[in-house]
């Protein structure tokens, strides 16, 4: 009787896996100063939030909870996608046009590029 031959089988090492490395969270004050390029000096009170967004006219609803809001008001628009600084240029509250909205009101705004539900608008405060 013949043996039958067997291979050798051949074990290639097994690579490690690289830890990832996780970045500290920076303050939220200062991740939106650098972020939105505030001006020193300057701090953000937090205003309202975005409730609803028109993209056709480019005007966000926005629900005033904690500030009020004029218009020549330099504001920043904080989300998961959208960090942008603008100045305010019109306000509408029930499709009339009106220069300041108190706090609890829900107005209209306009706004220079698309805004989602639950970003949240800083007033900034010289």
């Amino acid at each position: 009787m013949k043996k039958k031959k067997t291979k050798k089988v051949i074990r290639k090492p097994v690579k490690k896996a690289k830890k990832k490395t996780v970045a500290k969270k920076k303050p939220l004050a200062k991740a939106l100063k650098k972020a939105s390029s505030i001006p020193s000096g300057a701090s953000l009170e937090e205003a309202g939030i975005i409730t609803h967004y028109f993209p056709k006219v480019d005007a966000a609803v926005v629900k005033l909870t904690k500030s009020t809001l004029s218009v020549g008001d330099n504001i920043v628009i904080k989300g998961h996608t959208s960090d942008f600084k603008e100045k305010v240029q019109s306000i509408q509250l029930d499709h009339a046009p009106i220069q300041n909205a108190e706090k609890g009101m829900e107005i209209g705004l306009k706004v220079k590029s698309k805004v989602r539900e639950h970003d949240v608008v800083y007033k900034i405060v010289s």
